[in-house]
């Protein structure tokens, strides 16, 4: 029975306190007012309130955000003049290269008509020549009273006497019919 009397004490005391919730109601009340009013008395006393800090935080990082944002605007202006001047630079060199590529057209073309001038005066020496060569041959074909024939020059001695001034080839003309 002792055990049974010390579970039935447990049950009255449980039942006691269920039994007068106002009680328990006034306690709980109590202890939260003194939590609160603790709480006031310690943020009065440190002087400083949850508020007052998140409203300083927030200016501070309004001013950073400020800062870092102005930084930024300056980059973004110095990369735009940058950028600008490697536009104008890329578009003189464009330019030049357009100037460089006419020029070089110009001298083809310019190259080209050279050397057909050349071919066509090349043409008109190799004309020329021939014709020498035959006026001479009959020259000297008419101008021959024997018939017996002349020993013929060599090439080499042919082509000597045609680089020579005309007084020169004519003199050694005359001494070889001698």
């Amino acid at each position: 029975m002792i055990n049974a009397t010390s579970g039935d004490s447990r049950e009255s005391a449980i039942g006691q306190i269920g039994s007068q919730p106002v009680a328990l109601a006034a306690i709980v009340l109590g202890i939260i007012v003194l939590g609160i009013g603790s709480i006031a008395l310690w943020r009065t006393t440190t002087g400083a309130s949850p508020e007052q800090e998140r409203v300083t935080s927030a200016r501070l990082t309004q001013a950073r955000v400020a800062q870092a944002s102005e930084q930024l605007v300056e980059k973004t202006k110095g990369l735009e003049d940058s950028q600008q001047q490697s536009i104008d630079q890329l578009q003189v060199v464009q330019d030049q290269l357009v100037v460089m590529t006419r020029l070089l057209a110009a001298q083809q073309a310019e190259t080209r008509k050279l050397s057909e001038q050349v071919g066509g005066l090349t043409g008109a020496l190799d004309n020329i020549r021939q014709s020498f060569a035959s006026t001479q041959a009959a020259s000297e074909a008419a101008t021959q009273p024997s018939v017996r024939e002349r020993p013929r020059r060599s090439r080499s001695h042919a082509t000597a006497t045609r680089g020579r001034p005309k007084a020169v080839a004519q003199r050694s003309r005359a001494k070889s019919r001698s």
